[in-house]
């Protein structure tokens, strides 16, 4: 590349590839969620068993996140989006016609290797070649994409493993791929200031790969094998401790680290990275929340699930557009503090959910939490990498994603552990009510005995039948005070982030960054100011 300035065209044509594979690989992690049962089916395998076609995919993006910065300097820009497109496009296209899980849980680590750096190199890519007064807009139609996926994901795949076949989840990333690979090769090009390191981090990747990865297997199966009373995630525990411990202090002393973590002692970033995490702690879990309540408790196919999660989609495309323009003019802190008292009042909103709720009364509340993502993500992102150097982006975009995955992992951890626990301690609660001298019980109960005598059922099996329904309505109500805690929780989560605001520092443009980068190759790139 030379030190000319990229035409407007060419900057618009590298957003629409960069995205078209981000998005590709963000729809994939949950399309292939709502599948489980097509696939259980075909391979006549367990429910814990299929549960490593999730896990696999996400203990390799685990994996492979953090040393992205690293890989992109090791290869080059172009080479390495190049090598991971056709990596997740061809895993795609062996996961579909895989014949047994095995051979399925194997490309799917291949899958998730392949797609896990594509976010971070994408951000990293528009951050550099957009100037913050257009930044804000080629980043809100990037994740317009990106908001988007998690929301299509459950109805697509609903969709096409019910009217076609699994396989076809996988299939049609075929396409998607083989066009961005074109357009990637065309478009994007290699960094002018990354260095290719000059030895190979041996101690560094071991590390990396051993504690990111049992970090992610205990988040995920942690509550399926009952946490530490399990052998198993107890150990996953303190070898991921151990190595992450060790991998930090490597990483700290070695002169090229595979992830530089000197970039946190930078306030924005450092203040943002903590705020991140605690948001993708409750984005994930929120998300998880609603499919699961509207699907277990609700009783809604799939399809119709996902059409519940969609005005969050609707509201968040509305919010990315005008917080694109408003992110270069206004105070970005008080855009994140809008944002984040908007997603505590959809929250509250949901804390009043009930086993009768309607649709509209679920749309409303997902609506507006899905427009205060849209005045959180972008004026965050735009905190976390203002004070960041251009040759530092690739690394702290990749850390800046780690500390994401790893809250949203937690979230889902926490949401469905939390979710568990709840619902026995209101059960127990709400069992411990139930007496024959309640007058409520016994006028309920006699409801049901009346309702079933109607249809015939003699006076015995009536009176059995109306118990049976009593203990299952206490049941249902039990889990849906569960949910209710949960979504109080994710209340609390966003107000923390509330109180982190103050610290960060409001980012001004500039013409340039200062002595540390040079003007010829910064695209107008913004410094921060008090």
């Amino acid at each position: 590349m030379t030190d000319a300035p990229i035409g407007a065209a060419r900057k618009w044509a590298i957003t629409f590839s960069v995205m078209m594979v981000t998005v590709m690989q963000v729809l994939d992690t949950s399309i292939t969620n709502v599948a489980l049962p097509h696939m259980q089916g075909s391979f006549s395998a367990s429910l814990d068993e299929m549960s490593w076609v999730i896990t696999s995919y996400l203990a390799a993006n685990a994996v492979i996140i953090p040393a992205s910065g690293w890989l992109t300097a090791v290869f080059g820009r172009r080479r390495f989006y190049l090598i991971c497109t056709v990596t997740f496009t061809a895993s795609s296209f062996l996961s579909g016609i895989a014949p047994n899980l095995e051979f399925l849980v194997a490309m799917r680590i291949l899958q998730g290797l392949g797609g896990g750096p594509v976010i971070p190199m994408a951000q990293a890519i528009m951050w550099e070649i957009f100037p913050l007064k257009e930044r804000g807009t080629a980043m809100a139609v990037w994740g317009f994409g990106i908001m988007l996926a998690p929301i299509l994901g459950p109805t697509v795949g609903g969709w096409i493993a019910d009217n076609w076949s699994w396989r076809w989840i996988f299939y049609i990333n075929l396409p998607i791929g083989i066009l961005a690979f074109f357009m990637v090769s065309a478009f994007l090009f290699d960094a002018p200031f990354h260095k290719k390191p000059r030895h190979v981090d041996v101690w560094g990747i071991a590390l990396m790969m051993l504690g990111f990865g049992c970090l992610q297997l205990v988040l995920d199966l942690g509550e399926r094998q009952d946490w530490f009373d399990s052998t198993i995630i107890s150990t996953l525990a303190v070898l991921a401790v151990v190595m992450l411990v060790a991998f930090v202090i490597r990483e700290l002393a070695a002169d090229e680290p595979i992830l530089d973590l000197n970039v946190f002692r930078d306030r924005n970033f450092g203040v943002a990275s903590l705020a991140i995490f605690l948001i993708g702690l409750g984005f994930n879990s929120s998300i998880l929340l609603v499919a699961l309540y509207t699907q277990k408790i609700l009783g809604y196919d799939a399809w119709t699930a996902g059409l519940t999660l969609a005005p969050g989609g609707l509201g968040t495309m509305i919010a990315l557009m005008i917080a694109g323009r408003l992110v270069s003019r206004v105070d970005q802190r008080l855009m994140l503090a809008f944002g984040c008292a908007l997603q505590a009042v959809s929250l509250w909103m949901m804390t009043h959910v009930t086993a009768t709720i309607d649709f509209n009364s679920l749309a409303w509340p997902r609506f507006v939490q899905g427009f205060s993502f849209g005045f959180i993500f972008v004026p965050l992102q735009a905190l976390a990498l203002a004070t960041i150097k251009t040759e530092r982006l690739a690394n702290a975009t990749a850390a800046y994603n780690v500390v994401r995955n790893i809250g949203g992992s937690t979230g889902v951890a926490l949401a469905t552990t939390l979710l568990a626990r709840r619902a026995q301690e209101h059960q127990a609660t709400l069992i411990g009510h139930l007496h024959p001298w309640n007058p409520a019980m016994a006028e309920r109960l006699q409801d049901w005995a009346d309702h079933f005598m109607s249809q015939g059922v003699d006076s015995f099996t009536a009176a059995r039948r109306a118990m049976a329904m009593l203990y299952r309505e206490t049941v249902v109500q039990a889990q849906v005070l569960s949910y209710a805690d949960d979504f109080w929780l994710m209340l609390a989560v966003f107000c923390g982030v509330l109180v982190l605001v103050p610290f960060m520092h409001r980012v001004r443009p500039e013409a340039t960054r200062g002595a540390g980068t040079p003007p010829a190759r910064d695209p107008g790139l913004p410094a921060a100011a008090e």
